[in-house]
């Protein structure tokens, strides 16, 4: 399965935990419902929240960062319920996607009206 693939399924997921659920909810109530869905009711491989190390001149920061998730160990997703999405959550993303060489992300923001406008594609060189 390839990463656009499995965006479809997050997406189309998120769609469905919206339309259930609408915003409002913690974060990380949203990041436990998706895990579950993707996991169990998708059968991907999830890693929630993995400490991921950061490579200085050969000096290893064991915990550099943490994304929210990481699926199929292809596609990175970071959720949010927030008022605004700001650029800095963008280039967070894209910092991930930068470290951990992977192509997609998906910047998820369950705290909208419309859940077609939380969803955003960040790529590194799809």
């Amino acid at each position: 399965m390839d990463e656009n693939e499995i965006a479809s399924i997050i997406v189309n997921t998120a769609f469905e935990m919206h339309k259930k659920l609408g915003p409002g909810l913690f974060e990380s109530v949203y990041e436990s419902i998706l895990e579950y869905e993707l996991s169990t009711e998708h059968g991907l491989f999830i890693q929630r929240q993995p400490a991921l190390p950061v490579v200085w001149k050969e000096i290893n920061i064991d915990l550099g960062f943490k994304p929210d998730m990481i699926v199929e160990r292809k596609l990175i997703i970071e959720l949010k319920s927030v008022e605004k999405v700001l650029p800095v959550h963008y280039k967070q993303l894209q910092t991930y996607l930068k470290l951990t060489g992977l192509k997609l992300g998906l910047l998820i923001n369950f705290n909208e009206v419309l859940i077609k406008d939380g969803i955003k594609r960040v790529v590194n060189g799809l």
